[in-house]
């Protein structure tokens, strides 16, 4: 194998793919990239098993072959290099030679048989986005999710698309988060999957905002093709919660209109007076007002309050500050409208942009 390629569009591929490489491999070959040269392309490959990343870009290629490479050291040589071009060629002896301008070195490698084959993708249902749209699909449900639950289905978001909607959900079982999009499937095809919420994170950072891109579900997996780059994760097997009835019914609510802004800078200093034990903020509805107080016996005492265009009885719901912070912070509109019944069941936050948010209530004390 002998190439000579950019080195601003190996940093830019290096970008791609360097973050799926697992700190501490289940086995050696995964701490490697797979380096292949065939016709005028030089393609990447990295996988920590659950997540497979595949981009390339053209390269003159005197002679075609593979090596697999110690991944965090090449991705840190060729980002330090100066030169326009990288020339790379592999010996006999799966030593990688590197030119750059008047540097060079040379790389201990592996041999390409031990690293895992890129999973093959299939036949399979499509949903086809402009970027910056799954982006936000992604992003703003994400954050909801659980991390390392032992609730193998709250790990990800979930995936429903049926005739002319997708919906994507994520929930901790304490906050939850329902995204909608306009799609075209035929009438009887559905999809209703659950991706990781490592995938999705690399997703999220390989896709090209001024490109279209293709989400392709397969039985036990899903793909993300974006511009030259794929990306193939396995999906979470399991059945993810009936997310449905923890949905409050908004029709028998009057919605209350909050000003986040103002909402998020009360918040911001009301949660100082919150501790990892003791995160429970109280909310109280009256006339024309919002109280927000919070009470901590090694803190003190925090109290503040903002106008509201409220006219009902009085209404009080505990709330973690922390997560409704979270729920704001991915909301667009400068008016939210926020639904609650009493203090033991869920809050709702609804926006424009058909994003609907639960937050669920906590315990009531004196204290609080």
């Amino acid at each position: 194998m002998k190439i000579t390629v950019s080195r601003d569009a190996l940093v830019f591929l290096i970008s791609k793919v360097a973050s799926v490489v697992p700190q501490k491999p289940v086995i050696p070959i995964l701490s490697n990239l797979l380096l292949e040269a065939k016709g005028s392309t030089l393609t990447l490959y990295v996988t920590d098993l659950t997540v497979s990343v595949r981009t390339s870009v053209e390269a003159n290629i005197e002679r075609e072959g593979q090596i697999a490479l110690p991944a965090k050291r090449f991705f840190q040589l060729v980002k330090e290099l100066t030169s326009n071009d990288i020339m790379i060629e592999v010996t006999d002896e799966l030593v990688v030679v590197i030119h750059a301008g008047s540097s060079f070195f040379k790389l201990h490698g592996m041999n390409q048989s031990e690293f895992p084959f890129f999973p093959e993708i299939s036949e399979t249902l499509s949903l086809t986005f402009p970027a910056p749209q799954l982006k936000r699909l992604f992003t703003n449900s994400s954050f909801a999710a659980a991390k390392d639950d032992s609730r193998q289905a709250l790990n990800g978001i979930f995936v429903r698309a049926k005739a002319r909607e997708a919906t994507f959900v994520a929930t901790d079982g304490k906050r939850l988060a329902k995204i909608q999009a306009a799609i075209e499937l035929a009438p009887e095809e559905e999809i209703s999957s659950t991706i990781p919420l490592k995938a999705v994170e690399e997703m999220i950072r390989i896709m090209d905002d001024d490109l279209s891109v293709t989400l392709s579900f397969m039985e036990d997996k899903v793909a993300l093709t974006s511009g030259v780059t794929t990306l193939v994760t396995k999906l979470i097997a399991g059945q993810f919660p009936d997310y449905e009835r923890v949905i409050p019914d908004r029709s028998k609510m009057q919605p209350i209109h909050l000003h986040k802004e103002e909402l998020v800078t009360l918040l911001k200093q009301i949660a100082l007076f919150t501790s990892d034990v003791s995160q429970a903020v109280r909310f109280t509805f009256d006339r024309g007002r919002l109280d927000l107080e919070a009470n901590h016996h090694e803190i003190g005492e925090g109290k503040v309050h903002m106008p509201v265009d409220y006219k009902d009885d009085t209404k009080v719901i505990a709330l973690n500050p922390h997560f409704l912070l979270d729920i704001l912070r991915h909301c667009k509109d400068e008016v939210i409208d926020f639904a609650m019944s009493d203090s033991f069941n869920p809050g709702s936050i609804l926006d424009t942009t058909k994003s609907l948010y639960v937050i669920m209530p906590m315990r009531l004390s004196n204290d609080t």
